[in-house]
């Protein structure tokens, strides 16, 4: 079987060092809604993807190598995302949110998702 980043039936790996209890905190985690989807210009396959997290956060934008869905699936699909990690420079895009996801048993990316509809900007906790 291949090594897939993160799966436990094919790979051993240690519990990371425990996080200062503030850190969690830190974190601004939001629920938004992908309104559009693009090719990104990075050196490997991405998508530039749009996400409006609501009027408080606006639309902003995230890059990521989720290519095991197509555009369309992506289009109106509620994703679980940080927001307050500042830009990351990746080739010529900038992605101002990371967009969380877990790796399946094949190695694809796959989006956390609400398992049911809330409202755009709620904050994870």
């Amino acid at each position: 079987m291949p090594f897939v980043r993160g799966h436990p039936e094919v790979e051993e790996y240690a519990l990371k060092p425990t996080a200062l209890s503030g850190s969690f905190g830190e974190l601004d985690i939001r629920v938004g809604r992908v309104t559009a989807v693009q090719e990104a210009m990075t050196r490997k396959p991405t998508y530039r993807l749009s996400v409006d997290f609501g009027p408080e956060i606006g639309t902003k934008v995230s890059c990521g190598a989720y290519r095991n869905y197509s555009a369309d699936e992506l289009v109106g699909r509620l994703v679980i995302a940080i927001v307050n990690l500042g830009p990351k420079k990746m080739g010529p895009e900038i992605s101002e949110v990371l967009v969380l996801g877990v790796t399946n048993a094949i190695g694809e990316t796959i989006y956390l998702t609400p398992e049911a509809d809330v409202p755009i900007g709620t904050e994870v906790f």
